[in-house]
């Protein structure tokens, strides 16, 4: 009988081609659209995440400032003397972290974190003539530094191997240089928080798509930021911390926090805005995705009910031929589900297209030179899980009206 009621699917498919032809286009641009839709949001969650981490670590351990003034004269409940201080102050503050190797050595001994840097940095002064600007000074420790960001591919002019070589050398970020009105081999004029000058050699310009960074920062060698300091050679304001999966940056901080003296932060806990756009777009994209597959099933649904009603008769005929309502509802649901199968793989394969075309749309930002897309199974197979269920229902609420078809009356008529 299965056998029987898929051919009599089959004719009520082919019997009417236009038809056919619409449900299955229905489909293929419903699951088209949804593969393009979350390729494209999740290529654009992934490139506003890389442009973030270009600067920013997952885990940052670094000494924070403040907290409860010194208590100079303890507060006793008992006795009639009045104590009063006013304007009270920090007196005693260690700023920076000192050792920073125990902070390295505390980041290694948690098998999720995968790479490790250390950084000085400081508010100074770039001048270049009579031009004065201020800015971040960050000293790097160029190797992993590189391992850590990979900042070599946003140099667009030197090498930055360069500040390893010469403790002269300095890199200037593309809008900073521009503000500084130099070049690479000019020299740049640094002046510190304490007054301390120094004459820098430009060794390269970068870019990293931030805006901000770009107009405001500047690397030289770790070494050079020390001296210049006059730190010790241990010294670093922070240690920064990269892990395999960057959305378990608060569950290892929190795991190694109890072995770190000094402030220990995930990336979520200072950028909650990044993750929250990430999740928006998410749902956007979900919500378009399955609004347009939705419609799509509507047009399914309708096509269907037009053939129920179209087909009145020879259901009756085939009911009072013996055919129970489950056969009548199996006939339809076939018809449904071929019509899912053949428009879902037309529409994987139409939505794949369309995200490659797109894809190559020239678009320059940071490192990226055209629109961002990601191409992940699993949107595939939800495309397509989405695109049967739809049908499946579409199909099914013809197919059970169908089912309750009373043969006498509708021959009798």
């Amino acid at each position: 009988m299965a056998n029987v009621n898929t051919k009599i699917s089959w004719v009520h498919l082919t019997s009417k081609i236009r038809q056919l032809i619409v449900a299955v286009l229905s489909v293929t641009f419903g699951i088209s659209m949804y593969i393009f839709m979350n390729s494209f949001m999740n290529g654009v969650n992934g490139a506003q995440t890389e442009i973030t981490f270009t600067t920013m670590a997952h885990i940052r351990v670094y000494n924070e400032q403040g907290g409860e003034p010194t208590i100079l004269i303890p507060q006793d409940s008992g006795g009639d003397t009045l104590r009063s201080v006013s304007n009270a102050r920090h007196i005693s503050y260690t700023e920076g972290i000192r050792n920073a190797q125990e902070v390295v050595q505390a980041l290694q001994n948690n098998k999720e974190v995968v790479n490790i840097t250390e950084q000085v940095n400081q508010n100074v002064f770039f001048r270049n003539g009579v031009t004065k600007v201020s800015g971040t000074l960050s000293g790097i420790d160029v190797t992993n530094e590189i391992r850590m960001f990979n900042t070599v591919q946003y140099m667009t002019e030197g090498d930055l191997n360069e500040l390893e070589r010469r403790s002269d050398a300095i890199v200037l970020g593309t809008g900073l240089a521009a503000k500084l009105s130099v070049s690479v081999r000019d020299n740049v004029t640094l002046t510190t928080s304490d007054g301390v000058s120094k004459i820098l050699k430009v060794a390269g310009l970068m870019q990293t798509g931030t805006g901000n960074v770009d107009k405001t920062r500047a690397l030289i060698s770790i070494n050079t930021a020390r001296q210049l300091l006059s730190k010790n050679k241990s010294y670093a304001t922070e240690v920064l911390a990269n892990i395999g999966d960057y959305n378990k940056a608060k569950a290892v901080a929190g795991a190694v926090r109890p072995d770190i003296r000094y402030t220990t932060e995930a990336w979520q806990e200072g950028n909650g805005q990044l993750e929250s756009a990430n999740t928006l777009r998410d749902i956007i994209a979900i919500a378009v995705s399955l609004t347009i597959l939705i419609v799509a099933g509507f047009g399914i649904y309708n096509i269907m009910n037009m053939t129920v009603n179209e087909k009145m008769r020879e259901i009756a005929i085939l009911k009072a031929m013996g055919f129970e309502g489950r056969d009548i509802v199996q006939i339809f649901l076939v018809q449904s589900v071929i019509i899912g199968l053949i428009g879902g793989f037309v529409g994987l394969l139409l939505g794949f297209i369309i995200a490659s075309i797109v894809d190559r749309i020239p678009f320059k930002i940071a490192s990226f030179d055209t629109l961002p897309i990601s191409y992940l199974p699993a949107d595939y197979i939800l495309a397509m899980v989405f695109g049967l269920i739809i049908t499946f229902v579409a199909g099914y609420l013809p197919a059970r009206k169908a089912s309750k078809v009373d043969p006498v009356e509708i021959l009798r008529g």
